[in-house]
């Protein structure tokens, strides 16, 4: 009898490889690096460089020693990104060890538990920032975070911190900063979100690259300012106007890096729509209504766990199949 030795999905043939999708997304988040780097200075670009080293650490010594696996994952891309979009989410000031740590639960938790690239049910990223969101609070709660201190400003101040967006949007919306500073960057919060422009630009790549479709980040955002809008209109004392829920925080991030995750995202269009959408009013739930002002990462994960579910309720048509 013959065996046949089936690996993780995709399985259709394309010119894009996994290798090239990987490092195609690295390249989309080299902008909003470089505004991290602008706005936090060198702690953003040590902090960055460390969870990267560190997942690939990771993930090469639990492939070569645990797994006895193809250690050429560890050259594919996957663990970069891990790496980037861990260090995106969490503020300039996080000690490093920390980050060492977060690169473990990601990678070995998150990752290769699973078996590795392709087999992992949730997004390895948030795992890791979820688990030092719940070990470290004090260090990773959002009501004090650096300040952005532009390199080439003249009155640079360094260590300054200061209550991001989504705490000022959980407290009512006082002060928030104008539309302006948070499409550029100059807002505090984590070192990926910031800048939406810089998120957006990214983004505009991976599609013109097709190394991502629309449906995931359009529902997400649609369904997240359709959600606020409806709050601001019954509430507008309470509830901010939606482009501020657009701006602050992960929303954009999540949006467009993590949320489109081939491997933890539905493989249609309708269920990458219905995906989106419930990541959208998660969204807007845990920030408008639950004890934190945050909760992308909460509900990208939740909705990967929905995503089985959603994969077989949502199918594609059998070939030949006529209706």
């Amino acid at each position: 009898m013959s065996v046949f030795n089936i690996s993780g999905s995709p399985h259709v043939h394309s010119t894009m490889s996994t290798k090239k999708i990987m490092w195609g997304v690295v390249i989309a988040m080299l902008p909003a690096l470089l505004v991290s780097i602008y706005f936090f200075g060198i702690n953003a670009l040590l902090l960055t460089l460390v969870s990267v080293a560190s997942c690939l650490f990771f993930e090469w010594v639990i492939q070569k020693y645990l797994l006895k696996g193809d250690l050429s994952t560890v050259t594919d891309g996957s663990a970069v990104i891990t790496g980037m979009l861990l260090a995106f989410n969490v503020p300039s000031s996080l000690p490093l060890w920390m980050i060492i740590l977060g690169s473990l639960i990601a990678i070995g938790v998150g990752k290769m538990t699973f078996g590795g690239l392709g087999k992992n049910p949730f997004n390895p990223a948030l795992v890791g920032r979820v688990f030092l969101f719940l070990s470290f609070p004090t260090d990773m709660a959002m009501s004090a975070w650096p300040k952005p201190s532009p390199l080439f400003c003249s009155n640079v101040v360094d260590a300054v911190t200061g209550p991001t967006s989504l705490s000022m949007i959980k407290h009512g919306g006082e002060n928030l900063p104008n539309v302006l500073d948070m499409l550029v960057g100059n807002v505090g919060g984590s070192l990926g979100e910031i800048s939406a422009i810089a998120i957006l630009i990214g983004g505009v790549y991976m599609l013109c690259r097709k190394i991502i479709t629309w449906h995931i980040p359009v529902s997400f955002l649609g369904s997240a300012f359709v959600f606020a809008l409806i709050l601001h209109c019954v509430n507008p004392e309470a509830y901010v106007a939606p482009v501020y829920h657009l701006l602050a925080g992960g929303m954009m991030l999540g949006a467009v890096f993590m949320a489109t995750d081939m491997v933890t995202s539905p493989i249609t269009h309708k269920g990458q729509i219905i995906f989106g959408c419930g990541c959208g009013i998660l969204t807007i739930v845990f920030r408008c209504f639950g004890p934190m002002p945050e909760g992308v990462s909460f509900a990208i994960l939740i909705m990967n766990g929905v995503t089985p579910l959603i994969n077989k309720f949502v199918k594609t048509d059998k070939f030949g199949y006529k209706k």
